[in-house]
């Protein structure tokens, strides 16, 4: 296939967690594409360490979005128009001559074009963000695909797609760090992880469900249990909801939120017998991490297939479904609800040992 020759190449996905890790089956296929090109990634600084051990990248570029947030906020149009400027010039020093624009916000597609990239693609351009682009690529709605928008651009790209995996790299140190955990909380013989935090109320699941959950996966198997003890994950912010769901479990679940950087956590899910989440960045690692993951889906359905045997959607639509950001249950949350403790464990229970039949064939 006669491809344009494109020697720099950045892609740009700011944000959030998730997305980044869905995105993540680009970078191969870029790579498979141009394999001598260098490849860059211009990312948050919150989420550049989830990239920076990426073997396919060779850099990841932070930008201060946050910083120019502050800037537009406080009304200093000098400062940031001087921000910008240093920026687009440290850009424009890198002679990209391709740069995609995966969120297809005008806040992405503002450095995109500060690059000065003759070609410049976006995936779905938005907020007048087009005008931007010299090319834009929408993507189907239809698709229940996980990752189906990154996979619609790759097809209109022609890039080598092969199973389009999701890939996250902690990297050596981080992994290293979650083998002491794991020795220093004696779960060397398995453990779950538990993800049940997110910034909107509507896609939680309720917290005395994750405790009775979290008590039941520890029972001994003969017990109905699956011989798995539990831990949460979060960020500093969730460890007050944590500390309930402990509480109420009556186990130390709580042990590890506010505890680990990205690649850490990471790290740890790598090394989950299973992992248990709503729609969250932790969840999803959880595919790419291949191990046994169950996500409980409400208000958002950003996938119905996981394309791995392993991982399963539990999701109960209802009339209103999906309200994304706009609940109309007077705070019910009844697509949540309808998600039983029982339905959750005996799901958990056929992916781990669908995945325990497969490793062992």
């Amino acid at each position: 296939m006669n491809r344009p020759a494109h020697e720099r190449i950045l892609l740009v996905r700011l944000s959030a967690i998730g997305d980044i890790v869905f995105a993540s089956p680009l970078i191969d296929a870029f790579r498979a594409a141009w394999p001598r090109a260098h490849l860059a990634w211009l990312v948050h600084p919150a989420c550049a360490s989830l990239l920076a051990h990426h073997s396919a990248l060779d850099a990841v570029i932070e930008w201060p979005q946050p910083r120019l947030r502050a800037l537009l906020a406080e009304r200093r149009f000098g400062a940031l128009r001087r921000e910008l400027l240093v920026l687009g010039r440290e850009l424009r020093a890198r002679r990209f001559d391709l740069a995609v624009d995966l969120q297809g916000l005008m806040k992405s597609a503002l450095p995109t074009r500060l690059t000065g990239a003759p070609e410049r693609i976006g995936l779905d351009s938005r907020e007048g963000s087009a005008l931007l682009m010299t090319r834009v690529i929408r993507a189907p709605r239809d698709d229940p695909r996980i990752g189906s928008e990154y996979r619609a651009l790759a097809d209109a790209l022609d890039l080598p797609i092969g199973d389009f995996a999701m890939r996250i790299a902690p990297g050596t140190k981080a992994r290293a760090q979650a083998e002491d955990m794991i020795r220093q909380a004696g779960l060397e013989r398995g453990f779950a992880l538990l993800c049940p935090f997110t910034t909107r109320p509507q896609k939680h699941w309720f917290e005395d469900r994750w405790a009775e959950t979290a008590v039941r996966l520890s029972r001994p198997c003969a017990d109905g249990g699956l011989g798995l003890p539990a831990r949460l994950l979060g960020a500093p912010g969730n460890r007050p909801a944590a500390a309930r769901i402990a509480r109420a479990a009556g186990l130390p679940l709580d042990a590890w939120v506010g505890e680990t950087s990205l690649p850490l956590a990471a790290a740890l899910i790598e090394r989950a017998s299973l992992l248990m989440g709503v729609d969250t960045g932790l969840s999803h690692m959880g595919i790419a991490a291949k191990i046994p993951t169950l996500l409980l889906f409400g208000s958002t359905r950003p996938y119905l297939e996981t394309g791995r045997a392993e991982a399963r959607v539990l999701y109960h639509a209802r009339d209103c479904s999906p309200c994304r950001r706009r609940p109309s249950c007077d705070g019910r949350f009844d697509c949540m609800r309808a998600i039983s403790v029982d339905q959750v464990l005996a799901s958990a229970a056929a992916l781990v040992e669908l995945h325990a039949d497969r490793t062992h064939a």
